[in-house]
Parts: C-alpha cells; sequence; structure tokens
C-alpha cells in the first residue's frame, strides 16, 4: 500500500493527517473537483529535471509550473518537465503521478509555490489516485524543508 511509508514517517514525527478516499481520478482538477476543493487548496506535484537532476515543483492545482521562474529560484542552467518514463522508478511505492510533495522520502529537493503558504493546510495525492492527505502547512515544511519560491503566475484580479 503506497501511503504506509508516508504514514510511517509522519506517525513516527507526531504528525497529525486525514486521508481522504475518492474515487479513481488522474488529474488534479478533476479530484479538487471530486472532492469539493478549491484548485487552489489542493497541491500537485509536478517531477521535473533541473539541470538533469529530478526535483518536486509542487503548485496549487489551479496553477501551471513556470519554468522560468523555476530556472531562476533555483539558479539551473536548464529545467524541463520530465516524463513519466523519466521519473516512474523513482517512487516505486507510489502510483505514476500520485506522488506526495516528500522529496525528502526519495532524495529529491522540493521547490513549493509561496501562494501555497497562505493555507494553513494543505492537501495533496498520498501516493494512490484514490487517496489525498490533508495536513498542516507549517508541519509539512518543518518535515521537508522546500524551498519556498514563486512558481506560478497567479490570474490578475480585476480592480
Amino acid at each position: 500500500m503506497p501511503l504506509t511509508k508516508l504514514r510511517e514517517f509522519l506517525d513516527s514525527r507526531n504528525v497529525k493527517y486525514l486521508v481522504i478516499s475518492h474515487s479513481v481520478a488522474y488529474t488534479a482538477q478533476g479530484i479538487a473537483a471530486l472532492v469539493h476543493l478549491s484548485g487552489k487548496k489542493l497541491a500537485k506535484t509536478v517531477i521535473v529535471k533541473i539541470d538533469g537532476v529530478l526535483a518536486m515543483a509542487v503548485v496549487p492545482a489551479s496553477l501551471h509550473v513556470d519554468l522560468d521562474l523555476l530556472r531562476t529560484a533555483a539558479g539551473a542552467g536548464a529545467v524541463e518537465v520530465a516524463t513519466e518514463q523519466e521519473f516512474k522508478d523513482a517512487f516505486p511505492d507510489c502510483e505514476t503521478g500520485a506522488m506526495p510533495p516528500f522529496g525528502n522520502l526519495y532524495d529529491m529537493p522540493v521547490y513549493a509555490d509561496a501562494s501555497l503558504a497562505e493555507n494553513e493546510e494543505i492537501t495533496f495525492n498520498a501516493g494512490t489516485h484514490r487517496e489525498l492527505m490533508r495536513m498542516g502547512w507549517r508541519d509539512l515544511t518543518r518535515l521537508v524543508n522546500p524551498q519556498i519560491v514563486n512558481l506560478t503566475h497567479r490570474p490578475a484580479v480585476a480592480a
């Protein structure tokens, strides 16, 4: 069961979390609709290659990773979205595309969009296309130690 590694990690650190089961869904926006959650409050983990090294970019489900912003934030020469073929073996305990934003469990750096810090909680895929996990944002940042940077362009709000 994919959740086992993550649950053991969180339980061993006395972190409170909630597991949300839902019917199978493969897109972040589809999952958000299924569980009646705003796309701004559901985080998706995008696997990228930064100068050829796998890393996680964590952004709200309703937004896309801006690779130029990530390249600048990482001080890298090249950043691209990794293909499933390139990263599927890095997450043996997860269904492809359902990785939780815990790069520390997979020897991978994590870059989190600054807008996620606006919420007290974060909800994300828990290793399957049928389960989400919700926990405190502070707990996630304490355990994962992501670099919190601007990774997205937010839509302008009309005055």
